[in-house]
């Protein structure tokens, strides 16, 4: 059995600590860089009775009695007060049957937020009244304070409003943008994967069942579609200058795709990765090289722009849309899997969020399922957080407001259609074939998941795939393929 992979992440500057008391800026390094199911339709002429006053219509929906859901012409098989406490719950690690004036008034905000949402897909008149909800909920919450609703409903306001004022024209890359300096970027990396599984579940995973391929291999090659600061790399070359059995440490080759949308910069900051895991696999005797493969002006994958050397162990990792990744487009992705579905890999790694479809069509439909979501989330952080909201309030300005806005904004110009199937379906699609989850790995993800709060939970959904959720809410999957040439 192939060893699991080593839960010392000390090394390679990659804390383990499930408290910090990390502030902005403070864990980098002298070289600036720390290595540490359903939708409600509001019928709007019954709510409104013909009144052309909205802001008397968003008081009359605050009203304390019922939470404003008169008019709300729901579909026949969804309780829209049930499901609305159930999204609230879900926000909220602490419970109590209280009701007391926070219950009420995160009830009142998530039910502010879906009459929003219905009436950006209604008409101009509809656009008016979306645009006093709006006002009246910038009134109500704040990102920076108050309770995990009342944040998350702070970003979804903030969404919502750039839909209203711009149509949904934004939603590309959304990190690294001017206003986050990359202190803040890293020192928000190193707090979300302080505080939670989420950076490491991925990791570790694709890892082990990368060492479990690759046992008796001289030569490996693995080609990363979204290397970012290549961390997921130094617990794997450690494994490898450490395993027993199998020959001796084998050489690793890591191609990293750049993308000509970020230009020199894209460029420069992956030939930093590169300089940096180079130096990493000298520091602890790692056989090593590095090296780029430019994608096409429209991110398009060509397998014949990447060096192939026979008698390498050909691995393809993808890791997907997580909470610190920049969004990549579907036409990219899909390019790089049917590419790689060409060169026979021995293993693919997969890495995607687990976001619905709830079974609910249209913009609203797909608005709650990230409402669901991103709920779950904060709920997260918050129990990773304990007492420490400033460092919690990083976090969620830097990684998932930009998520949520990207998101929203993507939804909502495609008329609220899922961007596909799950990548997982897409690569069985394309050919590529379920390769087993060890035991090994099973045990090793839920020993990391130990590490942090009893809420997290993994669970094996098919034989080839491990889930992470926080309670009952499915976060990211780790799924294992490898191609039919090497099924074996």
């Amino acid at each position: 059995m192939a060893m699991l992979m080593d839960l010392d992440f000390t090394s390679f500057g990659y804390s383990g600590t499930t408290t910090t008391t990390t502030t902005t800026g403070s864990a980098l390094s002298d070289d600036g860089c720390n290595w540490n199911a359903w939708s409600p339709v509001v019928d709007w002429e019954a709510l409104s009775g013909g009144q052309e006053d909205f802001h008397n219509l968003v008081d009359s929906m605050m009203d304390e009695s019922d939470f404003g859901l008169q008019g709300l012409n729901v579909r026949p098989n969804i309780d829209i007060e049930e499901e609305c406490h159930y999204l609230y719950n879900a926000t909220t690690t602490d419970h109590d049957e209280s009701n007391g004036p926070e219950d009420l008034k995160g009830m009142r905000l998530i039910h502010l937020l879906v009459a929003a949402a219905e009436a950006l897909e209604g008409t101009n008149k509809c656009h008016e009244l979306a645009r006093v909800i709006l006002v009246r909920l910038r009134e109500l919450v704040s990102p920076k304070q108050g309770t995990n609703m009342e944040r998350l409903a702070a970003y979804f306001t903030d969404a919502l409003q750039g839909l209203l004022d711009g149509g949904g024209k934004c939603g590309g890359n959304h990190l690294y943008k001017a206003e986050h300096h990359p202190t803040d970027v890293l020192a928000a990396f190193q707090l979300l994967q302080d505080v939670s599984p989420y950076v490491k579940f991925g990791h570790f995973t694709a890892n082990q069942a990368i060492l479990e391929a690759v046992t008796h291999d001289k030569r490996i090659h693995i080609v990363d579609y979204d290397i970012m600061e290549g961390i997921q790399w130094a617990s794997l070359m450690q494994a490898l200058v450490s395993r027993k059995d199998g020959p001796a440490t084998p050489h690793l080759r890591i191609t990293a795709l750049s993308r000509s949308c970020g230009g020199r910069r894209s460029f420069s900051t992956i030939q930093e990765t590169g300089r940096r895991l180079t130096a990493f696999a000298a520091s602890i005797g790692q056989p090593f090289s590095f090296h780029q493969c430019r994608l096409d002006s429209d991110e398009t994958f060509k397998p014949s722009n990447l060096k192939l050397v026979r008698g390498e162990a050909l691995i393809i990792n993808c890791m997907l849309h997580l909470p610190h990744f920049s969004y990549r487009a579907p036409n990219s992705i899909a390019s790089f899997i049917s590419g790689a579905q060409t060169l026979g890999p021995r293993l693919v790694t997969l890495v995607e969020e687990e976001i619905g479809p709830t079974g609910e069509e249209g913009f609203v439909g797909r608005f709650m399922d990230s409402l669901h979501h991103y709920s779950a989330i904060y709920d997260s952080l918050e129990a990773g957080f304990p007492m420490q909201g400033r460092a919690r309030t990083l976090v969620e300005r830097v990684f998932l407001g930009p998520r949520i806005s990207g998101s929203l904004a993507r939804i909502y110009r495609g008329g609220g259609e899922e961007e596909g199937c799950s990548w997982g379906q897409r690569l069985a699609a394309c050919g590529f074939c379920p390769t087993n989850i060890s035991f090994a790995n099973h045990c090793q993800a839920k020993l990391l998941i130990g590490l942090y709060n009893d809420g997290y939970r993994v669970e094996e959904s098919s034989i080839n795939k491990l889930v992470l959720g926080w309670k009952s809410r499915r976060l990211l999957s780790v799924s294992i393929w490898s191609s039919k040439d090497n099924e074996s």
